[in-house]
C-alpha cells in the first residue's frame, strides 16, 4: 500500500490518552479527519485541541467500547461527520495490576469486555463499513504480552492473547473471501502512558512499565507506518522481539525468569496511594495527556523499529558495502599477484 494522498478518515479508540492520543496527533499531522473515541470527556477534549492544532479535524464521541451499541453509534457519527472510514485503530484498554489469587470475577470480566471485546466490537463495526467498499485498514494495538504472559497482569495478558487469536482468525476469513480490507496488529513494548497512573492496582508500590520504556510517539510512528505499508504484523522495540522469540524458543526458562524477576521489574520504590482512583469502571476526571510519569526513563526512538521501517534501504546499503569491499579485496589480490 502506498502512502495516502487523500484526506484520511480515521477512528481511534482510547484516543483520550497514551498511545491513542499520540496516534491521533500523528494522523492529524497528515491532515486526517479523526473520530476520537474514549470514555473520559476531559481527555477527549484535550485530544481534539491537539489534533486541530496539528492540522487535522476531529469529532469527539464519548464511547465505552465494551458496549457494541455505543461503538456502532460512534461509527455512524464519524461517517455522518466525515464520510467513509478509511482507518480504524483499536487501542482502548483497561487493566488491573494484581496477583491472580486476589482478582475478582468482575474485574476479569471488565478487563475482557474492554481490552478484548472492545477490539472485537471495533473490528466488526469497521468491517461492516469497509467490506462493501472492499477497502480500508484496521489496526489492533497489541503488545509483546500477546505472546508472552507476565505476572501481576493476568487479565491484560489474557485479553491481548485473545486479540491475537481473533485477529489471525478474521484475517484468514478476509483472505478466503478475497477481501482487500487490511487487518494488522502492532505489538508494542512497555510505553510511558497514563495507564500506570489510573489502572486499578492491588500492589504495595506504584506500578511501572517493565524497562526499557518507550514514549507513546514511538507507537504512533509504528501505527501510521503499518497503515501506509499494509503490514500484517509489526513488532516494535528490541524488548518485544526478545520476548516473542524467547517465548518460542525457551518458554520454560522465561517462566522461571519472570517468576524471579517479573514482580520487582513492575514496581517503583514509591508506596502505593491508598486513595488512588482508577478507571476500570468509570473514567478518571481530568486530562492526563499522552505521556505518563516516566519521561525521564522513556526512549524517544526505537532503533529496532527504524531498522524495520528502513529494512530495504539497509539491505541495499549492506549490499553496496559488500560490493565495495569485494572490489577492494579483488584489487588487492590483483596487485599482490
Amino acid at each position: 500500500m502506498s502512502e495516502s494522498t487523500d484526506t484520511e478518515v480515521v477512528v481511534i479508540t482510547g484516543a483520550s490518552a497514551g498511545a491513542g492520543r499520540a496516534t491521533a496527533c500523528a494522523f492529524a499531522e497528515r491532515g486526517a479527519k479523526i473520530g476520537l473515541l474514549a470514555r473520559g470527556e476531559d481527555g477527549l477534549e484535550g485530544a481534539r485541541e491537539e489534533v486541530e492544532g496539528a492540522g487535522g479535524e476531529a469529532i469527539v464521541v464519548p464511547t465505552d467500547v465494551a458496549d457494541p451499541e455505543q461503538v456502532e453509534a460512534a461509527a455512524e457519527s464519524v461517517e455522518d461527520a466525515f464520510g467513509p472510514i478509511d482507518v480504524w485503530v483499536n487501542n482502548a484498554m483497561v487493566s488491573v495490576f494484581s496477583p491472580a489469587a486476589e482478582m475478582t470475577a468482575e474485574d476479569y470480566r471488565r478487563v475482557t469486555k474492554v481490552t478484548y471485546l472492545g477490539y472485537v466490537h471495533g473490528t466488526q463495526a469497521a468491517l461492516d463499513r469497509m467490506r462493501p467498499r472492499d477497502e480500508g485498514t484496521i489496526v489492533q494495538v497489541g503488545s509483546a504480552l500477546a505472546y508472552r504472559g507476565i505476572p501481576l497482569q493476568s487479565a491484560y495478558c489474557g485479553a491481548k492473547h485473545a486479540i491475537q487469536g481473533y485477529t489471525e482468525s478474521v484475517r484468514t476469513e478476509l483472505i478466503h473471501d478475497d477481501c482487500d480490507v487490511q487487518l494488522s496488529m502492532v505489538q508494542m513494548p512497555a510505553m510511558n502512558t497514563p495507564q500506570f497512573e489510573w489502572s486499578k492496582s492491588r500492589l504495595p508500590q506504584k506500578p511501572q512499565p517493565v524497562p526499557p520504556i518507550y514514549q507513546p510517539e514511538v507507537a504512533a510512528r509504528a501505527i501510521t507506518w503499518t497503515v501506509d505499508r499494509g503490514k500484517d504484523e509489526l513488532w516494535v522495540g528490541r524488548s518485544t522481539v526478545k520476548a516473542i522469540l524467547g517465548n518460542r524458543l525457551i518458554p520454560r526458562r522465561l517462566d522461571n525468569y519472570l517468576a524471579s524477576g517479573g514482580y520487582d521489574s513492575q514496581l517503583t520504590d514509591e508506596q502505593a496511594d491508598p486513595d488512588r482512583k482508577h478507571n476500570l469502571y468509570e473514567p478518571v476526571a481530568g486530562d492526563l495527556g499522552a505521556h505518563g510519569s516516566f519521561d525521564d526513563q522513556a526512549r524517544n526512538q526505537s532503533y529496532q523499529l527504524q531498522a524495520s521501517i528502513h529494512r530495504r534501504t539497509l539491505a541495499l546499503l549492506a549490499g553496496l558495502i559488500a560490493a565495495i569491499v569485494s572490489a577492494i579485496l579483488g584489487q588487492r589480490i590483483i596487485f599482490s599477484d
